[in-house]
């Protein structure tokens, strides 16, 4: 790998920005692809494909044999809520690769105890959420049931992006919700991007099940392409 690509693929992953370098196998030549320019690349298909499964792979187009390596961030998980659900979906989403944080300023929920090996902050999310750099590889999790908790942490997802929002909850709680999250200047595209009821409809009653889930629906919106995710849905 010559020395530019290196230096650019580096500033991407310190900026947790995806990108692919394909190299041509038969003459070696390489080049970098920045995820802001897949979409006017020859290879978008591939490259958005490769990217969705966070896999590198060998492809033939143009008459060439490339192979394609993929370098995308870890993907983040943080869960607003320590609470029996949380128990058992961070140990899930640890064990599929997330990088999991659990935030709730109640103290009494947010122990090592209860959470052991997770990373804790226990703080209210105006304190909690900005060191966690929650990004567009974040999936975003409110399940405490308290809008003095989840509404303001779910205006900071929508701030930044994360590529999952989801909150706990019945269509009825969440439409009185989405009610408050507008009177504090959220907008529409943004409460629609809410899933809520959480999780993909399996018929989970016990947290474990619903800890699967939510898991199965972040891997969805994660790994689907848009047509898929609306059947998965």
């Amino acid at each position: 790998m010559k020395l530019e690509i290196l230096h650019e693929l580096n500033a991407e992953r310190a900026a947790r920005r995806p990108a692919i370098l394909v190299t041509d196998t038969e003459s070696g030549e390489q080049r970098l692809v920045k995820a802001k320019d897949f979409a006017r690349d020859p290879l978008c298909t591939e490259l958005e494909k490769q990217l969705r499964m966070g896999k590198s792979a060998s492809v033939e187009a143009g008459g060439k044999k490339l192979f394609l390596n993929v370098y995308a961030p870890t993907a983040k998980l943080v869960i607003v809520g320590a609470v029996h659900i949380s128990q058992a979906l961070a140990p899930l989403a640890r064990s599929l690769g997330y990088d999991v944080t659990v935030v709730d300023p109640r103290t009494a929920f947010a122990s090592p105890e209860r959470f052991p090996d997770i990373p804790l902050v226990a703080e209210w999310p105006d304190t909690a959420l900005p060191p966690l750099n929650v990004d567009a590889y974040t999936a975003f999790v409110a399940v405490t049931h308290d809008p003095k908790i989840d509404d303001p942490a779910l205006l900071h997802a929508f701030e930044r992006g994360c590529f999952y929002i989801g909150a706990l909850g019945s269509r009825k709680t969440h439409a009185k919700r989405a009610d408050r999250l507008r009177a504090q200047g959220a907008k529409e595209n943004d409460i629609a991007r809410i899933h809520a009821p959480i999780g993909l409809a399996i018929g989970a009653v016990s947290p474990s099940e619903i800890a699967v889930a939510i898991m199965a629906e972040i891997t969805a919106v994660l790994r689907l392409p848009p047509k898929e995710k609306e059947e998965a849905a």
